[in-house]
């Protein structure tokens, strides 16, 4: 059965999949009639509470059921919060894809991993392109972030125009040298816009964000300072602070060696669409820079999130296979801790710190500046789009509300703006704008070859695990002549050393011997009734004991 949104036919739909009330898993869609338009195709990634867990996508259920109606997946720029889980989306809806060089060329890399490149339909975009569809047209306006070939997306429906801003900020002096198009934005804007949806990553931050320049700045001073190594982490489709880390390099005479896989990639990319220029002679293996002077050397890597397996936490705790930490070595982190790395990042620093090395980080250091707008540039583009309704997207809740209260501060009624939850769509004409109706668009958990099919109580299980530890028991039962043949065992893992706690697994049997006799008597005793008592008997004897609520894995041999 079809999955029909409640709007009647001269209204559009616009709804969140991902991005709403989070950080990542971007994915939003603008529906008329039996079109839709889908922005982007993000994942995010998991806090520390989802344990085992690799990504977190969106449900596509509401999509797979009218893939029909899909004519286009329109990328705004090539980070993972918006392109991640793209071949995840592609597997469920296999529609045309549009986007900017780069983010094209990180996309053909994922598809092509995954077996999807050659059945995947992909067109590149620029700040001219126009898409047309029977009911909506869709055309493009260039910004600026963290990376290059970064657009806005104008969406034209017969109800008005829908304009989703992706990740932006308004440096105008980007090192890319592609400047936001502030004329566009502008003739959009003047032309009537129905609806903007706007980032409010920063919209708790009282500025306007510094540009990449500035950082540069800091980049070269600290390049000339500098006498050993120097290991430069950022994130690797950061192709703007890769580009002047490089630059960098070059004009210090330093040669330079990559490090991880992404970090290999994107400077391959790089290469290719002309945001860098190393001279092949300059680029060198892990083999030679242990042969040049620690003065000539350049390591881009990997790992600044401290991600475990990434080549800088390799580095920072002795296991990479080329690298290791000598006198004299400087790190710098060129990027902060997204939400939830916090931890991850600060425990690299200190096995940087121990191994002898000399680390820059943070704010103090002037070696990172965001890409997202602050509330000064968030003011900015809702003065230059001018909507009529107003939608915060890409944010937590709370910066959601403060951007909600921004449009407010310059001009958009209260009564037209919306902070709204995935899966909830609002449903627009020329005159008006509603709350109409909601899809479910819970996260969806990937775990190794897994999609979906760990939810909330395997989590629940792994919490346990991780918290309490295992307690498995084990017996053989003659249910039929209420006789327990063998055992009852216990065995721990996790939970208790069992050489020390004879007594306490003594006690614990004689517990179970007597939860299983018990339930055997009962007139309708089971199997299943029988893993129940002991369960419950063993968890309120345990946690007496211990104060502790081990998960319990009853394993019986009927006979």
């Amino acid at each position: 059965m079809v999955m029909n949104l409640d709007v009647r036919p001269d209204e559009t739909a616009v709804y969140a999949l991902g991005g709403l009330g989070e950080i990542g898993k971007n994915t939003y869609g603008i529906q008329y009639g039996d079109e839709i338009i889908v922005v982007d195709a993000g994942v995010k990634f998991p806090e520390d509470e989802l344990l085992g867990i690799d990504y977190v996508i969106p449900d596509y259920t509401y999509l797979k059921e009218n893939r029909d109606k899909i004519k286009a997946l329109v990328i705004t720029h090539g980070h993972e919060d918006h392109i991640g889980a793209i071949h995840f989306f592609l597997n469920a809806v296999n529609v045309p894809v549009y986007g900017g060089p780069l983010a094209l060329a990180l996309i053909k890399n994922k598809l092509d991993e995954h077996g999807l490149l050659n059945s995947t339909e992909l067109h590149e975009i620029d700040e001219d392109t126009v898409l047309k569809f029977d009911n909506m047209s869709v055309e493009f306006f260039r910004t600026t972030h963290s990376i290059p070939d970064t657009f806005g997306v104008a969406v034209h429906t017969p109800s008005g125009t829908i304009v989703e801003t992706g990740d932006f900020k308004f440096d105008l002096t980007p090192t890319t040298k592609q400047p936001p198009n502030l004329q566009k934005m502008a003739r959009i804007g003047s032309e009537g816009v129905l609806l903007l949806m706007s980032d409010s990553t920063n919209a708790e931050r009282d500025e306007f964000s510094k540009s990449e320049r500035w950082v540069g700045k800091t980049i070269d001073k600290l390049f000339d300072e500098i006498d050993g190594r120097i290991i430069f982490a950022t994130f690797a489709s950061n192709m703007s602070r890769v580009q002047m880390a490089t630059e960098a390099a070059l004009a210090h005479g330093r040669k330079i060696a990559v490090f991880g896989r992404s970090m290999e990639s994107a400077v391959t990319n790089g290469l290719a669409l002309g945001y860098l220029n190393i001279p092949k002679e300059m680029l060198v293996d892990a083999h030679e820079i242990n042969r040049l002077p620690p003065n000539e050397v350049l390591i881009l890597s990997t790992g600044s999130q401290g991600e475990p397996m990434a080549a800088l936490a390799r580095i920072a705790n002795g296991t990479h296979k080329q690298i290791s930490i000598q006198p004299d070595d400087t790190v710098i982190f060129s990027s902060s801790p997204i939400p939830g790395n916090t931890q991850s990042v600060n425990r690299v620093i200190n096995e940087l710190e121990e191994a002898g090395a000399n680390v820059i980080y943070g704010k103090v250091n002037n070696i990172h500046t965001s890409g997202h707008g602050g509330q000064e540039e968030q003011k900015l583009m809702l003065s230059l789009i001018k909507p009529k309704y107003f939608m915060p997207v890409h944010g937590e809740y709370r910066m959601l509300k403060v951007h909600e209260g921004l449009a407010h501060d310059v001009g958009v009624p209260k009564d037209n703006t919306f902070v709204l939850d995935n899966g909830d769509v609002l449903a627009l004409t020329a005159d008006s704008a509603r709350l109409a109706d909601h899809f479910p668009a819970e996260d969806t958990y990937v775990d190794g070859n897994g999609i979906g099919d760990v939810g909330s109580a395997v989590l629940r299980d792994r919490q346990m695990l991780s918290q309490d530890g295992l307690v498995v028991v084990v017996a053989t039962i003659d249910l039929k002549n209420q006789e327990i043949t063998a055992g009852p065992d216990i065995l721990s893992r996790g939970f208790i050393y069992m050489r020390e706690s004879e007594e306490l697994i003594n006690e614990g049997r004689k517990e179970i011997f007597h939860a299983i006799l018990t339930a055997m008597r009962e007139s309708n005793a089971s199997e299943h009734s029988i893993r129940n008592a002991v369960v419950s008997q063993l968890q309120r004897f345990l946690y007496d004991k211990t104060k502790r609520r081990p998960l319990i894995l009853p394993m019986f041999i009927l006979i």
